[in-house]
């Protein structure tokens, strides 16, 4: 989907409250004046109209930095068709800004965060990893094979050379490959993401220096009495890692995270849920479904959904119940130790995650993780900021910072929930309003139903 071709304004919202994500105070009745793609300046509002050419009048309502998802698969195996006319704009429709790709087909994904920058499509602001790297065995499309050290070290220059803005591991890769990864990345200035992999320890990681771990991999096994079986190729699952845990053990590891705070964690709960709970979860009846690809849900998803039931959620579903709510109490007691979070959500590689939609799916479970709201919305707005040490760019409203932005008609610090209460959206300088997000949604609609 092609973006406006006039697309930073000079613009002025007035008389709203504006929300202080670092400190949780609000600001009533300002002003923020947006010239290009920054802000100018933030101040109490005035009865004088500002001499902006487009001034919209905020009175009652609520702003937000843009959101940012850190854990997505735009152009990712059958979903990549989507990815330039339906997910990048659909994410900025629910006011997604920016985006942590972890994993796409190298060219599309070039492509797309050249013609985002360059309002050539419209999408949110792109960090890229290019294809995983995984082992021999890998499953997946978007992902370069790395059976050996040298496989590790040719990968990440091949990708450095490409311009990707970090390297992402999964699961697979293997040990020594990992480490000549980890150091290759370092040499060529690359951070290091994603999944622990399997024969590596959560302890090897941090000392490795990788920057990131998904969906809490690599934790869960630090905790178990296992955890050496685990290394060598033993098999994992929920009711192993339950049968198995450690307090102790995981009173260490996460004692060891806190420590290294360069170390953040993107557990994806709301897919993690969606994910051991498949079979239980009647997706289908979810109301957003409709902005889904439909080849999405007449196909993809429910070949998902019978995988899963054959390779992961083999256990009765009361252990896997009993393990989602572990992972909830581990997300507590991580963030208790002021462990960094940031908000993730796989999309869309997973089974009903919708783009944009599903980030504030996963706020949710981040209150229900027993964060406050505003700590929640930490996770996809300051934290992400302090992530890409980017806090002169992104983080709380403020003069000089990028104009990425979200209106909104409640207080999310009241109900994280409000988070999904969109006004209008602010992205890179331009304000759309809610009839133009209700018009771009209507469009996506049909391009869903063509999907």
């Amino acid at each position: 989907m092609c973006a406006s071709s006039g697309w930073a304004q000079d613009l002025a919202l007035v008389h709203i409250n504006v929300i202080d994500v670092a400190t949780g105070r609000i600001l009533p009745n300002q002003t923020v004046a947006i010239t290009g793609p920054r802000i100018v300046r933030v101040s109490p509002s005035t009865r004088a109209q500002p001499k902006a050419k487009r001034v919209v009048d905020a009175t009652g309502q609520y702003l937000i930095p843009g959101l940012w998802d850190m854990h997505t698969h735009v152009y990712f195996g059958s979903t990549a068709a989507a990815g330039s006319d339906l997910i990048l704009p659909l994410l900025v429709a629910n006011g997604v800004t920016g985006i942590r790709d972890m994993g796409s087909e190298l060219e599309a994904v070039l492509q797309a965060r050249a013609a985002v920058a360059a309002h050539r499509l419209l999408g949110p602001r792109m960090v890229v990893c290019g294809p995983m790297l995984d082992g021999g065995k890998s499953p997946y499309q978007a992902a370069l094979s790395v059976a050996t050290a040298a496989d590790g070290r040719q990968a990440v220059d091949l990708l450095k050379r490409r311009g990707v803005d970090f390297i992402k591991v999964q699961s697979l890769v293997p040990r020594e490959a990992y480490m000549a990864i980890m150091a290759e990345a370092k040499a060529v200035g690359l951070s290091v993401e994603g999944h622990v992999p399997d024969a590596v320890r959560a302890t090897e990681a941090v000392t490795a220096g990788q920057r990131t771990f998904e969906h809490l991999i690599g934790i869960f096994e630090a905790s178990s009495t296992d955890e050496d079986a685990y290394v060598a190729g033993g098999q994992k699952s929920p009711g192993r890692f339950l049968a198995t845990y450690d307090p102790a053990r995981e009173a260490a590891v996460i004692q060891l995270l806190a420590a290294h705070r360069e170390v953040w964690q993107c557990p994806t709960l709301f897919w993690e849920r969606g994910q051991w709970l498949v079979d239980a979860l009647d997706w289908r009846q979810d109301p957003d479904l409709r902005y889904a690809g439909r080849s999405w849900v007449e196909k993809r998803w429910p070949a998902a959904q019978k995988n899963i039931g054959q390779t992961l959620d083999t256990e009765p579903l009361a252990v896997r119940e009993k393990f989602v709510a572990h992972e909830l109490e581990l997300v507590r007691r991580l963030h208790a130790a002021q462990v960094g979070f940031l908000a993730g959500t796989d999309m869309p590689a997973g089974v009903d995650l919708l783009p944009g939609i599903s980030l504030h799916l996963e706020l949710q479970r981040f209150v229900a993780a027993g964060f406050t709201p505003l700590e929640a919305l930490q996770t996809a707005t300051l934290n992400p900021a302090k992530f890409y040490h980017r806090l002169q760019d992104f983080g709380p409203i403020q003069a000089g910072r990028l104009a990425d932005l979200v209106v909104l008609s409640a207080n999310p610090l009241a109900d994280i929930a409000n988070t999904r209460r969109i006004a209008g959206v602010v992205a890179d300088g331009r304000y759309w309003s809610r009839p133009e997000l209700d018009q771009l949604q209507r469009q996506l609609l049909q391009v869903a139903a063509r999907k």
